[in-house]
């Protein structure tokens, strides 16, 4: 299991960006979770996608950029 999860959805311009966002940063390994057809996810998240998820938790919602992604990752427990 990934230390960090992406929340997106299928045709999803701003998933995109921050796909490119995230190879900016050199994310470490991540998961990417498609909230289509999951209505449970679809609840949660919405039209709240691109979500980054540490494994603790914590989100990052979008927008957010390299530097953010950074802070967000160095501060993984």
């Amino acid at each position: 299991m990934s230390a960090f999860t992406l929340f997106q959805r299928d045709d999803c311009h701003l998933c995109d960006q921050a796909l490119a966002v995230l190879a900016e940063a050199r994310l470490p390994e991540f998961e990417s979770v498609w909230i289509d057809d999951d209505d449970a996810l679809e609840a949660r998240y919405g039209i709240r996608v691109p979500v980054l998820r540490r494994g603790d938790g914590e989100e990052l919602e979008w927008p957010f950029d390299a530097a953010t992604v950074r802070a967000f990752v160095s501060h993984t427990p």
